[in-house]
């Protein structure tokens, strides 16, 4: 496909493996119930409907947190003693630490992935659910109509952009 599109063909392809289109396509279109949700790059398209934020792993927790306070910054507690700083920067993170000598044992920048962004994206516009155990057979139960095709919004468009 990418050979293909290297030629200066437009490659159309229309998947729900987002792992797979995020290593082969450059461009998406998403479309749920018959509207056009998304016609953008990958990167845009990642940047704008996911979420970034930097993962920090401290022994010195309070301390880290009182650091990022007074630097304006806001950090928000998980699981596991791991701090979440949404929208941060980890090297303003890490400087801040290495100044006040606290000691870290993780610092790293997350971004969602391709199929986290889609997700986030057509969440508003998937129009069957799936449903699990006694809920899940109550509703399929409470359905008169007859099976129709469940309806997912299509994503994945690859153009080569010339």
């Amino acid at each position: 496909m990418k050979s293909l599109a290297a030629q200066g063909r437009t490659v159309f392809v229309s998947s729900h493996l987002m792992s797979e289109m995020a290593l082969t396509a450059d461009h998406l279109v998403v479309i749920g119930q018959g509207r056009l949700l998304a016609d953008t790059s990958m990167a845009d398209f990642i940047d704008q409907n996911s979420r970034c934020h930097v993962r920090v792993r401290t022994p010195e927790r309070e301390r880290l947190l009182d650091v990022l306070s007074t630097a304006g910054i806001t950090a928000v507690e998980r699981d596991g003693g791991l701090l979440e700083v949404e929208d941060g920067k980890a090297e303003r993170i890490g400087e801040l630490a290495a100044q006040h000598r606290v000691v870290l044992h993780e610092l790293s920048s997350r971004q969602s992935s391709l199929e986290e962004a889609f997700m986030q994206l057509t969440a508003g516009s998937v129009e069957y659910h799936a449903h699990t155990g006694q809920a899940g057979q109550a509703a399929q139960a409470a359905q008169a109509e007859p099976a129709a095709a469940a309806t997912q919004p299509a994503a994945a468009d690859m153009k080569k952009e010339s």
